[in-house]
């Protein structure tokens, strides 16, 4: 597998990597296995769960040119 950076990406990275004392493509290297990680030690919520439901719900709501955010829609079906 590749991936490409830009030159201030690379350049990023590579100082990234030795102020942590290793090279840049190991620093990508861990952080893309630390993020594997995490996510197989996140099981996937329950359909029913709350949190399900406000992930879906902020996914399906776009920007609202009023400023309302996801909380204020949740709480407007309360009112």
């Amino acid at each position: 597998m590749e991936v490409h950076f830009t030159p201030e990406q690379e350049a990023r990275l590579a100082e990234l990597a030795t102020n942590a004392g290793t090279d840049a493509e190991r620093l990508v290297k861990d952080a893309a296995l630390r993020l594997l990680d995490q996510a197989a030690a996140s099981p996937p919520l329950p359909a029913g769960s709350v949190l399900a439901e406000m992930r879906a719900l902020r996914a399906r709501i776009k920007p609202d040119p009023e400023g309302l955010t996801t909380r204020d829609y949740v709480q407007l079906g309360r009112r």
